[in-house]
């Protein structure tokens, strides 16, 4: 899978300009605050329909203007493929091979990506948040079964949450039953596909670890190792949502379920979380995603386009290296302040940008 052209109309600093990508290495270049970011953040967005870097889309549209354009043309094992986005302030639109869809959920995986940046730094050092929303958004482009049980677990959840903040402790008592049995059957689906999906993450980014400290170190990515159908994973969710049904009255919340669950991230045995420093959270955090990526390969079938945002001046030299030849032959987007003191001799598409424009 590669994204042959990009074209951004009124998004972020860009008025309108067109990429044109190559299969290999793809290098943005330019000084800091020019749209490197912005251009990559768009590859994103029409993968998962989602920015990482801002809650509200009306954020994306550029200043003085009412609406934002996106659009991609890629090729995949399956073809041509052009998906396209238009953000308006309250609503936004978006089109695969020019038929629009209404759902996120049949948007998000006829492109798939892997992105990285500084900030995935959370991923190891922030709280369970952020590895709950790594799972969501890469299960999610590979599964829509999974996307869509997101989805409806969400709004349960919303509603059983709102109930518990009602004064009738008696209709609150007369009613949780209802909700219970719905969200636990959502719950038991997305338990069993995360842990389909870290069983295939942790022994690949162990891997990628290794590969990357020369052995130094060891990473263990952990996950719930009981062996459970989805049937005994649904009743066991209905016990625990009964158990704690006092203690969500009292607090107003729903406190267990997979909205809480987090992912246990070792390096050499310790809680990386509290104990590793911040090389070693970015070299975990670059192992996940470079393990993401082989997951990609084997489920979609393809490898997916790989985002690589400001990374390089954050690692060593040796690492440098190491990273460019681990994603020889996946469709790589990079951005970087100077191109010659990250590539090392290797080949890639060039693209400067100065001011939210191309520089030709």
């Amino acid at each position: 899978m590669f994204i042959k052209k990009l074209t951004l109309h009124d998004f972020r600093n860009y008025e309108d300009e067109t990429f044109r990508f190559t299969e290999g290495l793809n290098v943005l270049t330019g000084k800091n605050a020019q749209g490197k970011t912005n251009c990559a953040e768009a590859v994103f967005y029409l993968c998962t329909g989602a920015s990482l870097r801002i809650r509200h889309d009306r954020q994306l549209i550029r200043r003085g203007e009412s609406c934002a354009h996106i659009s991609a043309e890629l090729e995949s094992r399956f073809g041509s493929v052009s998906l396209g986005a238009a953000i308006f302030e309250n609503r936004r639109e978006l089109t695969v091979n020019g038929n629009r869809v209404f759902r996120a959920v049949d948007f998000i995986g006829n492109m798939n990506s892997v992105f990285f940046s500084p900030g995935e730094l959370r991923l190891i050092q922030d709280g369970p948040d952020e590895r709950r929303r790594f799972l969501n958004l890469s299960i999610s482009q590979t599964s829509r079964e999974y996307g869509t049980a997101l989805l409806r677990y969400q709004k349960i959840l919303d509603q059983r949450n709102n109930l518990l903040k009602e004064h009738d402790e008696r209709l609150i008592l007369d009613t949780l039953p209802v909700w219970d049995e719905q969200l636990a059957g959502y719950a038991a689906r997305i338990v069993r596909r995360r842990r389909e999906f870290l069983s295939l993450l942790s022994p690949l980014a162990a891997e990628a670890h290794a590969f990357l400290t020369d052995g130094a170190e060891t990473l263990s990515v952990g996950s719930d190792d009981r062996t459970e159908t989805a049937e005994e994973i649904e009743k066991r969710i209905l016990h625990e949502l009964s158990l704690a049904r006092e203690r969500d009255i009292r607090l107003g919340f729903t406190s267990v379920g997979p909205h809480r669950d987090d992912v246990r991230i070792l390096i050499d045995g310790q809680d990386a979380r509290g104990f590793s420093s911040q090389g070693q959270a970015r070299t975990a955090a670059l192992s996940l995603k470079l393990a993401e990526t082989e997951i990609f390969r084997t489920l979609a079938g393809e490898p997916p386009i790989l985002i690589l945002d400001d990374v390089m001046s954050e690692l060593d030299l040796p690492r440098r290296k190491k990273l460019l030849s681990r994603i020889d032959g996946l469709q790589c987007i990079l951005t970087c302040t100077h191109a010659e003191r990250v590539l090392y001799g290797a080949e890639a598409n060039k693209i400067a940008i100065r001011g939210g424009k191309i520089i030709r």
